[in-house]
């Protein structure tokens, strides 16, 4: 063949030909951007452009892209043991791994459990309450949940998100779930009203909940109270308590997990995302003594007979210890710190902004909410996400709202072009 007439392929037509990308339909949005390497708190495309990335790259390269000691400690695990099956094997990552993680998880927590991603840590979270029941010979078949919430892609945890937009074509086939609001000042006697009507009615087995953040649902946030009362009355009736900390983990909201600002510690918490700095995928779903001692028995059947391929890879384990080191480090929580400031101060500049409706912030968690009507992904959400691919920050908007939620290694510099980048936006939109 002449080599003139031969045509290489960019990887933008590479990818068209075979790939299907996740939340993206692909006949309005045919085209994904390749990116090539990233460092810190940046990403580079094809081109060389960089860009801010304001989300950690869905919250889980928090201690920065490629960060060189995570990396050498992946590395150095590659070299001894690099996968192995965890039913009837163990190996010292996993065991080094639980026992850092129990010391920083709330004091109830005592047994963690592996699997690969977020809506996994919560499908097992949700297994674990309904075969706690079984085991004890109760029969107890109804999910609580916030509406607006939401805890994944697989089957169990579709049932308990309330956000339509994932869920519509699946909703006849799910398990049972009941849904009360977000609790605040104004509903919190409502809300309780409803969470008693339900125990009454229904056989409850677990509430599942987002504590204190709800990412998907536009970083809505509530107080933590409001949900102790909740817990409380659940604690109360023998309902296993689950907490989705699969985006709040790991300091996102100030401290170890947004459950440490909460009174009444959850039976059962799932966690992901940050866990494994963005290097590789990994989950856990931790729980007490008591949920783990009712699955102890001589009969096989009341094991829990759930497991993944994955579950503990040592490579995982050895990133997931490396990131817990960091962020205990003295550097990363002089970070924290400095975001959080950062934040506030930029809150006090543009939330009276007529272009403004509300403001939020957790931690490092900031939102606001523009004041415009506007669908989650319709057209005017892609006129702002290119808005801001312009100024090269990557920050992806939910419906109305804007947040910033970046590598805790992000600088001060880099915060500023998010800001600005933002506050451009509140002019011309």
């Amino acid at each position: 063949m002449n080599a003139s007439s031969t045509k290489i392929m960019t990887l933008k037509e590479r990818d068209k030909k075979h790939l299907w990308h996740p939340l993206t339909q692909h006949k309005i949005h045919p085209e994904a951007l390749p990116i090539v390497k990233a460092k810190g708190a940046v990403l580079y495309d094809e081109d060389g452009i960089a860009y801010i990335d304001g989300i950690a790259s869905w919250y889980t390269a928090m201690y920065g892209h490629c960060n060189d000691y995570i990396l050498n400690k992946a590395q150095q695990q590659m070299r001894q043991l690099d996968q192995i099956v965890f039913s009837g094997f163990t190996h010292q990552p996993a065991i080094r791994l639980s026992e850092e993680l129990i010391k920083i998880l709330p004091d109830n927590q005592e047994k963690i459990f592996f699997s690969d991603n977020g809506s996994t840590a919560n499908e097992v979270g949700i297994k674990m309450a309904l075969q706690y029941h079984f085991n004890k010979g109760e029969k107890r078949n109804t999910i609580i949940a916030f509406e607006d919430g939401f805890h994944g892609d697989t089957f169990g945890a579709m049932s308990a998100s309330g956000l339509s937009v994932y869920n519509g074509p699946f909703e006849d086939f799910f398990i049972d779930v009941k849904r009360i609001p977000t609790p605040n000042s104004e509903n919190i006697e409502s809300v309780l009203t409803l969470l008693h009507s339900i125990i009454e009615t229904h056989e409850v087995a677990a509430f599942i909940y987002e504590p204190l953040v709800q990412g998907a649902n536009a970083m809505h946030m509530f107080e933590a109270e409001y949900l102790d009362q909740i817990l409380k009355i659940c604690k109360g009736c023998a309902i296993i308590t689950i907490a989705d900390e699969v985006m709040t983990g790991f300091g996102k909201t100030g401290k170890n997990f947004a459950s440490d600002h909460i009174e009444t510690k959850p039976d059962i918490i799932s966690m992901s995302k940050a866990l494994t700095a963005g290097f590789v995928p990994m989950a856990i779903t931790s729980c007490t003594q008591e949920i783990y001692d009712a699955f102890l028995d001589d009969s096989v059947g009341k094991a829990f007979f759930h497991a993944h391929t994955y579950s503990a890879n040592p490579i995982a384990c050895a990133v997931a210890i490396a990131g817990i080191e960091l962020l205990h480090s003295e550097e990363i929580q002089e970070n924290i710190q400095r975001i959080v400031k950062s934040h506030k101060q930029f809150n006090d500049k543009i939330k009276d902004h007529p272009k403004v409706k509300t403001t939020r912030q957790k931690g490092i968690i900031y939102a606001l909410d523009l004041n415009i009507d506007m669908d989650r992904y319709g057209k005017k959400r892609y006129e702002i996400f290119n808005h801001f691919m312009k100024q090269r920050i990557f920050l992806r908007p939910l419906g109305n709202t804007i947040y910033i939620l970046a590598p805790y290694v992000i600088t001060n510099k880099q915060l500023k072009q998010l800001y600005d980048g933002i506050i451009d936006l509140l002019e011309i939109v």
